[in-house]
């Protein structure tokens, strides 16, 4: 193969240094029982180019997405319309340098839009500065947490029942590694959650959402303000960076860590990834914030440039020493959401998280009024942006894999994200966005009312 550029003397040498005849023997330790000979399964065998295409296409119909169906699925993942001017500009040759800009001369382009996108989400999150971004929501989640553990001096963190399951398992998976204390709060979309009386001077960080994962919509400056009496910070995580647009900011109301899902703008759902983290701080915990950041300067003529400003504290170059091991960002998807959000403009985003809100809230009153004739069926949120939780008065799991059938995508059923808690079963989350058409709404409203 023209592509592999080692002949079979280069490999063999290669072996002989390494002490072993064949390339199964570097993989000794590996159990023979995990070995397989042959080809996988049905699996073909090479293809012309145009028939490997053919057979992949033919592979991904199969799939029902939610750009063919009805979709009222969200819980961390949304549909929002990309403008097609997002993928023609990400691939302008000033913006495809090298993956990581250490050599400013030639990467003046990621540079750039790089300061531009930590401005942006510093202005969004109401922070004073902004890194140049992670891999998700989840795992800056968790870097937030070690984050707040080297601040304080502590090593316990406090976990509302409200977060994204999904998070909290990141963050348990890291703690599990690092030696990290975690108290987790059970989840009860139902009732309001007060976690000032859980505050203690032994926490290092308390880790909420907003809007939360059922998505309530929660206040948090009194929380701030006990968080910061008893020397404890407070994360906010948000995976609706959409919301922003219509409600007030973690930052005004006090949190020292925001950290966000910034896939809902410029990047699809793409099956689950990749996403584009978000994170920001106080300009006084600069020094201890993950990733990199870009700063602006002036070259030897004057001219305004950008470069690495902080990034020794990686892993790279600190190795054992580093603040984080995460060495990388998302630039392409960071990219796509810094031309995203600046094709909008501040108008045009705050308009764009008004139509989602003023969407969801049609949704919400028409299954209110059902609720009238079918008691059963209730909208248990009392505010809300984009997403809501329905109760169906019946285990909505079923329903969902019925409707699904039907070409109707209803929403996240809680069962599967905490299937030991039969209280929730009956619960569905329900997200509604720009996307969303009124003939969406109506089969759905239909599908619950054929139910009742």
């Amino acid at each position: 193969m023209r592509y592999l550029p080692l002949t079979a003397a280069d490999r063999q040498a290669m072996l002989a240094s390494c002490g072993v005849d064949t390339i199964r023997g570097l993989y000794s330790g590996v159990a023979d029982s995990v070995w397989h000979d042959g080809v996988f399964g049905d699996l073909p065998l090479g293809l012309d180019e145009w028939q490997t295409e053919l057979t992949i296409r033919q592979l991904a119909e199969q799939n029902q997405t939610a750009g063919q169906v009805a979709s009222f699925c969200g819980a961390g993942a949304y549909r929002h319309h990309v403008p097609a001017a997002v993928d023609h500009l990400i691939q302008r040759g000033e913006f495809l340098t090298s993956y990581t800009p250490y050599q400013p001369e030639i990467s003046q382009g990621t540079l750039q839009y790089l300061f531009e996108f930590q401005t942006m989400v510093a202005r969004l999150t109401g922070m004073d500065v902004a890194n140049a971004s992670m891999y998700d929501g989840s795992t800056a989640c968790a870097e937030a947490v070690t984050m707040a553990n080297r601040i304080t001096g502590r090593n316990k963190a406090l976990l509302s029942g409200q977060l994204h399951p999904h998070y909290t398992a990141v963050v348990q998976s890291m703690a599990r590694w690092t030696g990290v204390d975690l108290s987790l709060v059970e989840p009860d979309p139902l009732n309001t959650e007060d976690l000032i009386d859980q505050i203690s001077t032994d926490l290092s960080c308390v880790v909420v959402q907003y809007p939360s994962f059922f998505g309530h919509l929660n206040d948090y400056t009194r929380l701030a303000e006990a968080c910061k009496a008893a020397g404890v910070l407070l994360v906010v995580a948000v995976s609706e960076i959409v919301a922003l647009g219509l409600l007030k900011s973690p930052g005004s109301m006090g949190a020292d860590i925001v950290v966000a899902e910034g896939q809902s703008l410029g990047n699809g759902l793409n099956f689950g990834g990749p996403y584009v983290g978000l994170f920001a701080t106080r300009s006084n915990y600069v020094r201890q914030m993950p990733g990199r950041l870009v700063g602006e300067t002036v070259d030897a003529n004057g001219q305004r440039g950008f470069v690495l400003t902080l990034v020794a504290r990686e892993q790279h170059i600190r190795r054992d020493k580093a603040t984080s091991n995460i060495c990388t960002n998302s630039g392409l998807c960071a990219l796509a959401f810094t031309i995203h959000l600046s094709l909008l403009g501040e108008q045009g985003y705050r308009r764009l998280a008004a139509l989602n809100h003023q969407s969801a809230n049609d949704m919400a009153n028409a299954l209110r009024n059902l609720g009238r004739d079918h008691p059963k069926v209730t909208v248990s949120n009392a505010s809300y942006f984009n997403e809501f939780l329905l109760d169906l008065g019946q285990p909505a799991e079923p329903l969902v894999e019925r409707w699904a059938a039907r070409g109707l995508l209803a929403g996240v059923s809680l069962s599967r994200l905490y299937p030991n808690q039969p209280k929730l079963a009956n619960h569905l989350l329900v997200a509604v966005t720009e996307l969303t058409q009124q003939h969406h709404k109506d089969q759905f409203y239909q599908a619950v009312k054929e139910v009742c």
